[in-house]
């Protein structure tokens, strides 16, 4: 396995022991559904140090795409993703979803693998199965979830991802984003403001990691199991 992907951002750097780990698994949820754009945005943001162009596979529940729709070619230019290199699988249920990513993951040719699920718990034993198969090719692993999981897991991170008002009023500035880094296998926790700068094509910290509000944490009267 190749060493940490650095983000270029040394307070992030230093609490993942020099960037982000590849070929491991790490989850991403927004801290409740309107959020979720943000999330898989900052899922791209993160996916863009892998750095290989290699085929990046999206893998999605039914549910999850009716009701948020799928990436879009603007989007995914504007985090550093080429469209022809993403490959898009939607599934009917949650097993096959985790299947998918699992064989995706084995692939050599893949260097990325998005897994974005609705609400609800998973196995633990198909989680340690990714982290396995990610660690085996050396490929990155996003799980992105519409609200924040309560479930053990076995990622590397566990990331509460939202998005916060830009720094321009009247009118679209650049993305921002407020991350909770909620579990670090490898090291201590945090929370931080981040920006997406275009000219850079990565992230930059907006404002000083302390204080950030604390994630909302309250669940959505829509899950399925």
């Amino acid at each position: 396995m190749s060493g940490p992907l650095p983000l270029g951002i040394p307070a992030i750097d230093e609490v993942l022991r020099g960037g982000l780990l590849p070929g491991a698994l790490h989850e991403i949820a927004a801290p409740g559904e309107p959020h979720i754009a943000a999330a898989a945005g900052f899922a791209l943001g993160l996916a863009g140090h892998d750095g290989k162009r290699r085929t990046v596979f999206w893998i999605v529940e039914e549910i999850a795409i009716a009701e948020n729709g799928a990436p879009h070619g603007a989007g995914l230019y504007a985090f550093g993703l080429a469209p022809e290199r993403l490959v898009m699988v939607s599934v009917a249920h949650r097993r096959d979803l985790l299947w998918a990513m699992e064989e995706a993951l084995r692939s050599r040719a893949v260097g990325v693998v998005f897994g974005e699920m609705r609400g609800g718990r998973i196995d633990e034993v198909a989680v340690r199965r990714l982290s396995l198969a990610a660690a085996d090719s050396g490929a990155l692993a996003f799980l992105l979830r519409a609200t924040p999981p309560s479930d053990a897991s076995t990622a590397a991170t566990r990331w509460i991802v939202g998005a916060v008002p830009s720094v321009i009023s009247q009118c679209p500035g650049a993305p921002r984003f407020v991350a909770h880094l909620v579990r670090n296998r490898y090291g201590p926790l945090g929370s931080w403001i981040l920006e997406w700068s275009d000219s850079d094509e990565r992230f930059i910290l907006a404002t000083h990691a302390q204080p950030v509000a604390a994630p909302a944490l309250n669940r959505s009267h829509r899950q399925v199991a």
